[in-house]
């Protein structure tokens, strides 16, 4: 790696390391950030970086290179989990301190990473430019709070953007990269089945909402087997409620549940199979009669949450290249495969063109083998001076030779952006 030839290399190592740490030990859930942005903005002020408060919990940042140039914004989500830390044989150092709370996807060592490229950057102005510091909270909870960030300027002025997430799906320090769709839209919809309760002996005087929930959930799946394959979409209910008493037929019954998808087109599809599948269960049990007037019926509410994340080809072909260039040794995998797990990052490149990194976590030797978001999940530390090189040494060779990143046949105005390079060249 580059920073390793670097003299002071062992010294950042160590300093990403322990900010890692520190984090995890105090880790808040999203929203209630308040403490470590508190720590993120000593940080900054002890690196002489201008930072300020946005989106209540969160911190934007900002690195002026010593020459006119474009803009990239680099993101790290800073919110914990409602996990309680089990202890395990390599975290009693570290293992949180907040009662129920977890660093268990990864976020502590995002920021630590998201620091060691900011002080690379600090320590050597000699760059055209700006860097951005996005330090984002809320990511786990949709709709996330990286609409909150541009809603509130995050973006202003920003060319590309570029995050990395560690995922212990591949081997630890190996690098994942998707052009194009990457990781799935998360959706929920919740239902309320109204059907007329009554005494469980009277069932001619009642219309059962249980068989009604049952029915739905015996012809939804099907129906959407017939209209989609296996691999465009995931979908799951989580909770089916309903009754208190067993001798009485209840008035309604809840379903709650999920999905994923990667297009817009089988999320409608999957929206629009729902309404059917209720519209069909509702007919069917309805009866003639004054006193079931009005019933049955349901009410349906559908949130979309965060969008399909939808890297740029040309920008991640240009990542690609230069990883190789300047990373021989490192294992790149340059179509990782797309995945279901969802992140509001994919808002951002709604806006700006730029990349979401794949970072690798898996270590057997070291039992680091935990999926993101268990009680046990943990990282490989020496990962983390990875990622710091990968964002630094991506950023620097945008900012110096953004037209290899850039596509002039790209869905985004990239034109105030080519004016302003001719302007200062």
């Amino acid at each position: 790696m580059l920073l390793r030839e670097n003299p002071s290399a062992e010294a950042i190592e160590a300093w990403i390391i322990q900010l890692r740490r520190e984090f995890h030990r105090y880790p808040e859930l999203s929203f209630e950030e308040y403490e470590t942005q508190k720590r993120i903005l000593k940080i900054l002020g002890d690196l002489g970086i201008e930072a300020r408060k946005i989106a209540d919990t969160g911190v934007l940042a900002t690195i002026r290179g010593k020459l006119p140039g474009p803009c990239i914004a680099l993101r790290s989500d800073t919110d914990g989990l409602q996990v309680q830390e089990e202890l395990t044989e390599r975290n009693s150092e570290y293992i949180s301190r907040n009662e129920g709370v977890m660093h268990a996807c990864g976020h502590d060592g995002h920021m630590a990473m998201l620091f060691g490229a900011a002080r690379l950057f600090q320590e050597n102005l000699d760059f055209p430019g700006e860097v951005r510091l996005i330090f984002q909270p809320a990511e786990e909870i949709p709709p996330g709070g990286s609409e909150r960030v541009i809603a509130e300027g995050g973006l202003e002025d920003v060319d590309v953007v570029m995050g990395m997430h560690i995922f212990t799906n591949h081997e630890s320090g190996s690098v994942g990269l998707r052009p194009g769709p990457f990781m799935a839209s998360t959706n929920r919809f919740e239902i309320i089945l109204t059907g007329k309760g009554g005494h469980i002996s009277k069932p001619e005087s009642c219309i059962d909402p249980v068989r009604m929930a049952t029915d739905f959930m015996s012809n939804f799946y099907p129906a959407l087997e017939k209209q989609l394959e296996s691999d465009k979409y995931i979908i799951g209910v989580g909770r089916i409620r309903g009754g208190a008493q067993f001798n009485r037929i209840p008035d309604t019954v809840e379903i709650l549940g999920s999905y994923r998808t990667f297009d817009r087109e089988t999320t409608d599809i999957i929206d629009r199979t729902i309404k059917e599948c209720l519209d069909e269960v509702v007919k069917r049990y309805a009866k003639p009669g004054e006193e079931f007037s009005g019933f049955p019926d349901y009410e349906l509410d559908i949130l979309h949450g965060y969008p399909v994340l939808v890297n740029d080809p040309v920008f991640t072909d240009a990542v690609n290249s230069k990883l190789q260039e300047s990373f021989p040794e490192l294992t790149v995998y340059p179509e990782i495969e797309k995945t279901f797990a969802a992140e509001d990052f994919a808002s951002y490149l709604q806006k700006v063109p730029g990349i979401f990194i794949s970072l690798g976590n898996r270590n057997p030797e070291k039992k680091i083998l935990e999926i993101n978001h268990s009680c046990t999940f943990d990282i490989d530390e020496e990962i983390l001076i990875t990622g710091t090189e990968i964002l630094y040494t991506v950023s620097l060779d945008f900012l110096k030779n953004p037209e290899k990143y850039l596509n002039s046949q790209s869905n985004f105005n990239l034109e105030p952006l080519k004016k302003r390079l001719k302007t200062d060249r």
